[in-house]
């Protein structure tokens, strides 16, 4: 059986969005009252009183850039939660945020989509994600949230 981990959004990568978004623009910290944003630093939700940032990710454009694919029209950049401050990883072993009605979107190695797939609870999603990697073709796989498409978290072939 394979096990499959989730990538958080790496500690340089971080260290430059808490500085200037992918967007252009600053990160601008606040402290969350309520908690429960879905963190991309750490992989887990933030807890109430917590200093974190909105900021612009744009991880096919990231990947890209580290390994020289050009992920064309499919390069985009959308809002995601993080830490306003550098955070511990999480656990390696860890799959989160899998309590909901997920997509789980296939790419090529340069980044194009091959297709994506509906998980709904309680369906196992470690399931669902072998099935997406049965195509030799697919080379990872971004976590998506279903209300508003936003990156939750790459998976890949360790």
């Amino acid at each position: 059986m394979t096990t499959y981990r989730a990538r958080p959004i790496p500690p340089t990568v971080l260290k430059e969005l808490r500085d200037t978004d992918d967007a252009g623009r600053p990160a601008v910290p606040v402290t969350d009252t309520e908690g429960g944003a879905p963190l991309r630093c750490c992989l887990r939700r933030s807890a109430p009183g917590e200093r974190v940032a909105l900021v612009a990710y744009a991880p096919l454009r990231r990947r890209a850039a580290r390994t020289g694919t050009d992920p064309g029209a499919y390069d985009e950049q959308g809002p995601v939660f993080v830490h306003a401050e550098a955070c511990a990883a999480p656990p390696a072993k860890d799959l989160p945020f899998t309590n909901a009605p997920r997509v789980l979107r296939r790419y090529s190695p340069e980044g194009h989509i091959l297709g994506g797939h509906l998980v709904q609870p309680p369906a196992p999603f470690d399931s669902a994600l072998t099935t997406a990697f049965t195509e030799p073709e697919v080379a990872f796989v971004h976590v998506r949230a279903v209300e508003y498409g936003c990156f939750l978290y790459e998976v890949g072939r360790d």
